[in-house]
């Protein structure tokens, strides 16, 4: 067990020195931080199939990529969604296909354990939606091995039962250039006649039960029977109908391109348009094409000896994040941190992203509310989130320039006018990136085999809210933070902990909650508080840090895992300060992993990743996670040591 006794101040300010100087040295001259935001295989291997699809390929970037498949192979033959995780046939499927259109040969050792593998899961024929999709695109399945999304369904109206305002946004800007497709159907091009054939337990052509359970209710047997019914009546459809939906969902993606961030400012978003403008005959010199297709070019990293590309880029969240760390190092009473960047850069860098005239898809819920957020890439004008806009909110009125008075009133007005309205479980909560976007039927769609359509209320985005409002003043009996407050409560789980949709998992639950209560003025002795607390102390390893597993979205225990992270005993540790234990000898033990682990050059080194794209199908490693929670906690812990309240003063 790791020393319990408070850690030695010398020590602990050397530490945050090393830290503040170690994240400085990353900032971007114009006070940017970005860092590189990673997922599973799939991603770098759908950009080689991109390219063959296109025939632009670039050989000495794809061997590089072939260098970065290759060396996260799992042990099990196949492709894992996260550091060290479970074989998944999905991405094992696109990952052997893009390493066959690589040159990689069948026989090659790597390759035959792949292809055993995922030959022992089901075949090819099992895999998700999406790769059945990217199949089709080059002729290695039928098109009726995808579920039936006409692209009429441009043409429906805002109250029909399934209308593009109710997905999330992710899934609108992904779905939109695929219904393109799915109509088109086009062949790639394909120019090494690439096929993996020897990927399928049944040979494509013999399979009958492509669209198929399990059915997680008896809504997944209604959708069965509309697509049973739309396969039928699709060969009706008037053409003049198609051809003018078909403008109507390349003028949807036009409108939004979003120049070079991309559509959504997401790979699979981004990677369908290009196709979808290759499909219609645009010439890559087109503006509309060769915007796109830079698009995805910038989620490259490139590397001497590898290369990958990442799902999205991440700069306004990671300035928020690290700005908040450094403002942190800087206020120690006894000894700021120094070499801690230029904070007053950072804050405005932010601050001339905010996007206040630009009134993007939530507005088809919310018409009347003036636009005031942040998104979470360098620009995503239609979809900015209230999450992004709370921390940077947050790190704005903290540094207390009062230029930035009027970007904090609008982002306050703007997060206000999101809240969830009704009677439900829902009322109170934040979604992401839209309100009241709960039809949660529509996860029994065939094309939502992910489950993860939609963007719904949940408790870490919500907290994050919470917190922002609270820290700028909102009473805790203001009705919005009061419906907010009983959200949470009912989110809690039996074992005191929260749930964490975009971080990993029930530790960066339960750090954002108590984050909030706290902001929120809630005593350390409610019930609520004295349950987090009590099981965050409970899921502390030996070494004294935490980790969860990514595998607790699934079967696997709330927050543990076999090894401890940095980025989670921060959250950890940062949760327990806000639930008043600064002086806890769980806290403690946290600190001391935290400054044991820490390297000479004042980093920290984390490869399991922890946070999420999509419970259970898509996870993400941001890079800058390693580097900037950890210096918060240390920071604040110094910070509370020479404070006689031990009170956190802040949101976040």
């Amino acid at each position: 067990m790791p020393d319990t006794r408070p850690p030695d101040a010398t020590a602990l300010d050397a530490a945050v020195a090393r830290a503040a100087a170690a994240l400085a040295a990353h900032q971007r001259p114009d006070g940017h931080w970005v860092f590189p935001l990673e997922a599973d295989a799939t991603i770098p291997a759908e950009y080689v199939l991109l390219e063959h699809f296109l025939d632009r390929i670039d050989p000495a970037l794809e061997a590089r990529i072939g260098v970065y498949l290759r060396a996260i192979q799992g042990s099990h033959g196949g492709w894992p969604l996260f550091h060290d995780g479970a074989f998944d046939l999905s991405a094992s499927v696109k990952a052997y296909f893009a390493l066959r259109c690589l040159g990689d040969p069948p026989d090659a050792p790597h390759m035959a354990r792949a292809r055993a593998a995922i030959l022992a899961a089901g075949g090819a024929e099992r895999a998700n939606v999406f790769t059945r999709a990217q199949l089709a695109l080059f002729g290695a399945v039928p098109w009726r091995a995808v579920p039936m999304m006409p692209v009429e369904i441009m043409h429906l109206p805002l109250w029909f039962p399934f209308h593009l305002s109710k997905v999330s946004y992710w899934s609108r800007t992904v779905i939109v250039p695929l219904l393109v497709l799915m109509a088109r159907r086009p062949r790639a091009r394909n120019p090494q006649g690439v096929g993996v054939r020897e990927l399928f337990a049944t040979p494509p052509e013999q399979v009958r039960d492509w669209i198929r359970g399990p059915y997680r209710s008896a809504w997944g047997r209604f959708f069965k029977g509309v697509d049973v019914l739309l396969r039928a009546a699709e060969p009706l459809f008037p053409a003049a109908s198609r051809r003018r939906a078909i403008d109507k969902a390349v003028a949807f993606v036009t409108e939004r391109l979003n120049g070079e961030d991309g559509l959504g400012g997401i790979y699979p978003a981004i990677a369908n348009s290009v196709m979808m403008f290759d499909t219609l005959g645009f010439p890559p010199d087109a503006p509309p094409a060769a915007t796109a297709w830079a698009a995805v070019r910038k989620l490259l990293v490139e590397e001497p000896d590898r290369a990958w590309c990442q799902p999205c880029l991440s700069p306004v969240w990671d300035t928020a994040l690290a700005g908040h760390a450094m403002a942190e190092a800087a206020a120690g009473v006894s000894s700021p941190a120094s070499g801690s960047g230029d904070l007053g850069g950072a804050c405005g860098w932010l601050a001339g992203r905010q996007i206040t005239t630009v009134a993007g898809d939530w507005a088809v819920r919310r018409p009347g509310l003036r636009p005031g957020g942040w998104a979470f890439q360098y620009w995503n004008d239609a979809y900015p989130d209230v999450d992004d806009t709370a921390v940077v909110g947050m790190l704005l009125h903290r540094q207390g320039d009062p230029a930035h008075a009027e970007a904090i009133a609008r982002a306050r007005e703007w997060i206000v006018g999101m809240q969830s309205k009704g009677s439900g479980h829902f009322d109170g909560g934040w979604g992401a990136f839209e309100p009241e976007n709960t039809h949660l039927h529509l996860n029994h769609i065939p094309f939502a085999d992910h489950g993860a359509l939609l963007d719904p209320p949940t408790a870490d985005v919500t907290a994050r809210c919470v917190s922002f409002l609270a820290q700028i003043g909102m009473a805790a009996d203001d009705p919005v933070l009061a419906r907010a407050l009983a959200f949470l409560k009912r989110e809690q789980e039996a074992d005191g902990s929260w749930f964490g949709r975009w971080g990993t998992n029930y530790i960066y639950g339960t750090w954002s909650v108590l984050c909030a209560l706290n902001a929120a003025g809630v005593p350390p002795d409610d019930p609520a508080v004295r349950r987090a607390v009590a099981w965050l102390v409970a899921v502390q390893r030996p070494d004294g840090g935490w980790g969860e597993d990514e595998e607790s979205y699934a079967a696997a225990p709330h927050g543990q895992y076999r090894e401890s992270t940095p980025s989670q005993t921060a959250w950890a540790v940062l949760g327990l300060m806000a639930a008043g234990e600064a002086d806890h000898p769980a806290v403690a033990r946290g600190i001391a992993y935290l400054q044991a682990t820490q390297r000479p050059d004042g980093e920290w080194t984390e490869r399991p990743y922890t946070a999420v794209g999509f419970p259970r199908v898509f996870y993400l490693r941001y890079h800058g996670y390693r580097l900037y929670f950890p210096l918060l906690a240390l920071a604040r812990y110094r910070v509370l040591r020479e404070r006689n309240d031990r009170h956190v003063a802040f949101g976040f």
